[in-house]
């Protein structure tokens, strides 16, 4: 059942060794605050990732409640976890941009993916997760992890460095500082800290200097103030954020396909990870939990909100809580949809300089890349054997490029949709010229942590 929660012990205290199951909880004004600290983990990735893709934060923040919900539903509460906005399409998000896609061809073409999404979860529920990794294999998911971080090279490069590069510069060396001095809970929301700090210093810099004379975010070399407040001065406090349809277009689509594999690879990795903290078994509740999140991406996209995912800093709070209570993420959902209804809000965080997107998006972009090294590592992949060497080696250079191959006159594969086809592609097809089906050398099951790139 999702609901009916068994008070645990009195409901006040927790004696050490014990811990607050899924189908439990304390008292309820110590569930909001548990609950209180869902939302302050998740808050900082799941707005700024909507900003990095020029979507809506306030939607964004609204449609993780949302899906958040409906995610714990469908596991019936057997998954406690907290679906916030995903980092995995942020790269296919800029191509299709840089291919002046608006935004409902964005969400349109991420609501495809979803769909995607959940019919490998019901693939995984009747066939078994094991399907999933003979699939993708930890050499081709890390390769598909890294190809979605370094092909964001050129958005940094071409797009947001260009608009202030001294507050780039600044931004992305205070950034750093903040992910590695800060420990614990602020070292969690460095990117965070480090996006208010430019922020704030743009701000100041328009007080004090003046404007700046720069390109803008389409390009156009204008004297302008790297801050611009008219949006938040229309804006009113109560209201609903701006919803808008999906618009589909088969080459925004093939774009964003590979993020899937990076989805898949998430979930289950996260839920595992749920499953040990808990002690239960969680395999048959797997194919559950993928379709959940293709599903919630659906329900978001379809209103123009962000893709979601299962979110690892979530994972962080239960293991540091041992409060694993469901009670805590339906209450975390509901204050994220309140939160949702505060226009000036989100026009707030819509006024983010490039400049310090740029500086952001550096340090992350490079983080998300070097996660797939990480499932590397992790797996003890042999990068002596040409089979895994080859195909991985040259769908990366492809993504990096971005290397476009014009398959007819108006449709072409191009960066990481072009690199996540030829390193899974050529992969298995290398593999079976080779020797035949051969023992994968893995330390471990698919998955990575989020935590570093949020």
């Amino acid at each position: 059942m999702a609901f009916g929660w068994k008070l645990h012990g009195d409901g006040k205290t927790l004696p050490p060794g014990e811990v607050v199951k899924p189908n439990e909880r304390l008292s309820w004004p110590r569930m909001v605050g548990f609950g209180a600290q869902h939302v302050i983990a998740m808050f900082g990735a799941t707005f700024v990732f909507p900003l990095v893709m020029g979507l809506d934060a306030n939607l964004a923040i609204m449609m993780s409640g949302v899906a958040t919900i409906l995610f714990l539903l469908m596991v019936q509460g057997k998954i406690p976890s907290y679906l916030g906005t995903s980092a995995s399409f942020v790269g296919a998000v800029a191509a299709i941009r840089a291919a002046q896609g608006d935004s409902a061809t964005v969400t349109g073409a991420i609501l495809v993916a979803g769909l995607v999404l959940a019919v490998v979860g019901v693939v995984i529920h009747y066939l078994g997760v094991q399907i999933i990794h003979k699939i993708f294999p930890p050499v081709v998911t890390g390769a598909v992890v890294m190809l979605i971080g370094f092909g964001l090279a050129y958005v940094v490069a071409d797009v947001y460095w260009p608009q202030d590069h001294w507050i780039a510069l600044i931004t992305m060396a205070a950034t750093a500082l903040f992910l590695v001095v800060f420990k614990g809970f602020l070292g969690r929301i460095g990117i965070l800290l480090g996006l208010v700090f430019g922020f704030v210093l743009s701000w100041v810099l328009d007080m004090t200097a003046g404007k700046i004379t720069a390109p803008t975010g389409s390009g156009e070399i204008t004297s302008h103030f790297r801050v611009d407040f008219s949006a938040l001065e229309k804006a009113s406090w109560i209201g609903l954020p701006e919803f808008h349809g999906p618009a589909f277009k088969m080459s925004a689509i093939i774009v964003v396909l590979p993020a899937v594999i990076a989805l898949i690879a998430e979930n289950v990795g996260h839920v595992k990870a749920v499953g040990e903290m808990t002690g239960a078994d969680v395999d048959p509740y797997m194919g559950r939990a993928v379709a959940a999140d293709g599903i919630a991406t659906v329900v978001a996209t379809s209103v123009g909100g962000s893709p979601t995912t299962t979110y690892a800093e979530n994972i962080g709070v239960m293991a540091a809580t041992r409060v694993y209570s469901t009670a805590a993420y339906y209450i975390a959902a509901v204050i994220a949809i309140l939160f949702g209804l505060c226009p000036k809000f989100g026009a707030l965080v819509a006024a983010t300089p490039g400049g310090v997107l740029g500086g952001i998006t550096v340090i992350l972009y490079g983080m998300i890349g070097l996660l797939g090294a990480k499932i590397w590592i992790e797996n003890r992949v042999d990068f002596s054997d040409p089979v895994n060497m080859v195909p991985i080696g040259a769908g990366i250079i492809l993504a990096i490029g971005p290397v476009t191959h014009l398959i007819t006159g108006d449709f072409a594969l191009a960066g990481i949709a072009l690199g996540t086809i030829v390193v899974l592609g050529g992969y298995h097809l290398l593999r079976a010229l080779a020797h035949g089906p051969r023992k994968e050398v893995s330390g471990g099951e698919i998955g990575f942590e989020r935590d570093a790139a949020s």
